[in-house]
């Protein structure tokens, strides 16, 4: 039985494939958010706001089954060293490699103050700020991920954010120590055994322990984002995240083995979508081959296998054009370019997370090492969204400054717009300016 669900560009048109390739994973946040994990949601989140600790507490008692005190919510700074101590030299050293890449690219991109704007006696400035306190939430599901403690913390620590708190769930009473020895390596010191919806929303409004913060970060359920969403406007964050997914664009120079294995990268996270978009028809037969293959040998090859016959889907176009007409229709959160003029069939496409481009790069390398944030939009909201950065972690404010002659020369354009709108008050305060400027 075919693993991929075969779509042709000849029989449907390019959005309505993209449409029904969507549909396959049947997320859909507004259904998630009227659904019963929103009314779960919605009770955690008022336990937390009317009963702080105790409440956050009793909470990870039944969804992490964990006793845990107010007292014992923070992991202590000794355990953190430890689990620093006690990590193995060669995942220290690679850590090490992906902590350097990271904080590399962010200072690269990390924008410079842009120079004011002049008029006569007018001065208009862009100031910028780090965010004073920011929260990291750290999934630890189907396996703990360090990688995504290094790819939030670096981009607030490089746009000067002071105060970076990690959450993650406990498991057996603790969290992962490869997750607490990566919070170490990165400097950070304050770290909570909490996961899921309660621990968004104790980061967000506080408890007795837990300060609240301004921005939450980081990849987790359906709970955990829709927390992150009712929390929106008490607190910022990055977006709502669905499923992890990857599209492929291969023509009859990839590699089948490389295609397959990017597939089962995201099919792997159990639930991911894994698409391949193809020129050649041919080649979703030798794919699925090279699937059979690797799954033979997979660790992960259950749930790889259930994810790939439930999401996965290859569609075949007449060409280059339609391939990046259906990738912008699509909008993937992983978007890999596996042809023989990659650059080119790229610039084509407007909408994605992240981009990989020819045969020898893998998304993995995306996930850990290559230096930007692995923490991308998903559910075709890369057609508006970004990954996570340096630029997320800042906030901006304008100083506007005028002298006489600047308000001189601007009172009487403000004053007609001002009793346009009915807005007396602004009027005056320009008025009464321009009368004394005038003596």
């Amino acid at each position: 039985m075919p693993l991929l669900r075969t779509f042709d560009s000849r029989k449907e048109s390019i959005e309505a494939i993209a449409r029904t390739v969507r549909g396959l994973t049947r997320f859909d946040v507004l259904e998630a958010e009227s659904g019963p994990a929103a009314v779960t949601v919605r009770d955690i989140i008022a336990g937390i706001r009317s009963r702080g600790d105790d409440a956050l507490c009793e909470l990870i008692q039944r969804f992490d089954r964990a006793e845990i005190t107010p007292e014992g919510l923070r992991v202590p700074a000794e355990r953190l060293e430890r689990a620093a101590r006690d990590l193995d030299p060669g995942l220290r050293e690679a850590i090490g490699r992906a902590i350097e890449h990271v904080r590399t690219f962010q200072e690269q991109i990390l924008p410079p103050a842009p120079p004011p704007v002049g008029r006569d006696g007018v001065k208009i400035e862009l100031r910028t700020w780090p965010l004073r306190r920011v929260g990291v939430y750290v999934p630890a599901g189907s396996a703990p991920l360090p990688s995504t403690v290094v790819h939030c913390v670096v981009p607030a620590q490089v746009a000067g954010v002071k105060e970076i708190v990690v959450a993650s769930p406990p498991r057996g009473g603790e969290v992962d120590a490869t997750i607490l020895a990566t919070a170490h390596l990165l400097g950070v010191d304050e770290v909570y055994r909490a996961g899921g919806a309660q621990a968004i929303a104790a980061m967000a409004i506080g408890t007795e322990t837990i300060r609240r913060v301004d921005k939450i970060v980081g990849p987790g359920n359906i709970y955990a984002q829709l927390a992150k969403k009712m929390l929106y406007g008490v607190v910022d964050i990055d977006g709502f995240a669905g499923p992890s997914e990857v599209l492929v664009i291969a023509d009859d120079s990839a590699e089948p083995a490389f295609v397959a294995a990017d597939l089962l990268a995201q099919a792997e996270h159990d639930p991911g979508q894994a698409v391949l978009v193809t020129t050649d028809a041919a080649m979703i037969g030798r794919v699925e081959e090279a699937l059979e293959q690797h799954l033979a040998n997979l660790a992960t090859a259950e749930g790889a296998r259930r994810c790939l016959t439930a999401f996965a889907a290859a569609v075949v176009v007449r060409d280059r054009a339609e391939a990046a007409a259906f990738a912008d229709a699509y909008a993937p959160e992983h978007l890999q370019v596996e042809t023989a003029e990659p650059e080119d069939l790229a610039g084509r496409i407007a909408s994605a997370g992240a981009v990989f481009l020819g045969h020898w790069t893998p998304e993995s390398f995306g996930d850990y090492v290559a230096g930007p944030s692995h923490v991308l939009p998903t559910g075709g909201t890369a057609r508006a969204f970004s990954g996570l950065s340096v630029y997320d972690f800042q906030r901006r404010a304008a100083w506007m400054r005028y002298e006489p002659a600047g308000l001189r020369n601007e009172a009487a354009a403000t004053v007609r717009i001002a009793e346009a709108e009915g807005l007396a008050a602004h009027a005056l305060a320009v008025k009464v300016r321009a009368q004394a400027a005038a003596k």
